[in-house]
């Protein structure tokens, strides 16, 4: 069907891009500030706009397309089981959950697996099944259940999550929210030390803070967190939904640092980057805690978003996956190190996943990320002068050194 925008016509002269933008502005809610394009076509590292301009997509989708555009074994696999059943809803089995959950378990080394489809949706549900299995196991009196949360986290933007979030974009205007949760400084163990207290069912965090510019914690933090949850007997419930599944070279930023969480919170890349699929991980002495009727979703542990997750761990069991985007890492940090003190003031780096700080004299980041997709590269700003980059992990080595020249001659011409 063709839409024509109340009261307008395209000029003949006008882009297509210039046409969608327009109507994108009047008729979808303005909760994103888009840059100027207009993607119709991907694959690979690689998108067209309708214009038929080519872009080298260094966001990957917040990490939800790890694997790139179009992956054919994930492509494969949802139209393998497009042709067979897409949903039947969890009032009935389906042959696709049971090996699903089976194999990401396996993956993790964890014993159970509730599917659900959005990355909120898994910190939602990880938020309940720690308070639960706190009254439950660890005997908490009913109510008083209390989460440690860490500030600059990033977990969701449901009501209950934007009310322990620090940032006031997210957060103002929402409320009243959702007691019972305690936020310390992210990096600091004493802080979160003397946050517990006989209440603390859970320690929520990020392995590494991808929305607040890929904040890295400090050596020894994770295993810190790990004792401090050891002795207090609470839960460590790792948010990996951007950080897993081979975002920072490994299959989870935690083990990068060799800890192991109780409860992991997975997403975006667990789809393929083809449907919703997210995921609560954690042994059966956690979520066990779970009975019929206490928490559900229509399209949790669908036919089809399992098939496309039970391929996208197949990819994972291949080590070549994890090993080439080790050496995008350590490209991306050798290249972005060289650009600071030309136009770059600071760079944090966890495998191919990269928070830049540009120089604020420069402009801001969405200046630099204009400037940068008018070049050809796709990357995205958050909080003022910081870039974040994360390219596809199956981007070669030259598409990466390919971004980051161009970046590094955008600060030339601004500066």
């Amino acid at each position: 069907m063709t839409v024509t925008l109340p009261g307008s016509r395209p000029e003949p002269t006008s882009t297509a891009t210039a046409w969608h933008e327009e109507l994108m502005e009047r008729r979808s809610a303005h909760n994103y500030h888009p840059l100027p394009v207009v993607v119709t076509e991907a694959e690979g590292a690689w998108v067209t706009d309708v214009d038929g301009r080519r872009y080298l997509d260094c966001l990957a989708g917040y990490s939800a397309l790890n694997f790139g555009h179009r992956h054919p074994a994930l492509v494969a696999a949802a139209h393998r089981q497009i042709d067979r059943v897409t949903l039947t809803s969890r009032a009935f089995g389906n042959d696709r959950i049971g090996p699903f959950c089976a194999a990401l378990g396996e993956l993790l080394g964890k014993q159970m697996v509730l599917p659900m489809n959005t990355g909120a949706e898994a910190v939602e549900s990880g938020i309940k099944v720690a308070r639960k299995w706190g009254y439950e196991v660890r005997g908490v009196s009913e109510d008083r259940a209390r989460i440690v949360v860490m500030a600059g986290g990033f977990h969701g933007r449901t009501t209950t999550i934007v009310g322990f979030s620090t940032d006031p974009d997210a957060r103002g205007g929402f409320g009243p929210f959702t007691p019972g949760f305690d936020v310390v400084p992210f990096g600091d163990a004493a802080a979160l030390a003397a946050a517990i207290t006989p209440d603390t069912v859970a320690v929520l965090l990020e392995p590494v803070q991808g929305e607040a510019g890929v904040v890295v914690p400090p050596p020894g933090f994770l295993a810190e967190v790990r004792r401090i949850c050891d002795r207090a007997g609470a839960l460590m419930v790792a948010d990996e939904v951007q950080s897993g599944l081979g975002r920072t070279g490994h299959l989870l930023a935690t083990r990068r640092e060799g800890v192991d969480a109780d409860v992991y919170l997975l997403g975006k890349a667990l789809g393929g980057g083809i449907v919703p699929l997210s995921a609560v991980v954690a042994d059966e002495a956690v979520l066990g805690v779970l009975r019929p009727g206490q928490h559900g979703s229509t399209f949790g542990g669908n036919p089809l978003a399992c098939a496309v997750g039970s391929a996208v761990v197949d990819l994972l069991g291949d080590p070549a996956v994890l090993a080439h985007a080790r050496d995008l890492g350590r490209e991306l940090t050798a290249r972005l190190g060289a650009l600071v003190g030309h136009g770059v003031v600071a760079v944090r780096t966890a495998g191919p996943w990269a928070g830049i700080d540009v120089d604020p004299r420069l402009g801001d980041g969405r200046a630099v990320c204009t400037a940068l997709a008018r070049r050809g590269v796709l990357a995205k700003d958050t909080h003022g002068a910081t870039l974040r980059m994360s390219p596809p992990l199956v981007a070669t080595v030259e598409e990466l050194a390919l971004a980051v020249d161009t970046l590094g001659g955008v600060l030339a011409e601004l500066g």
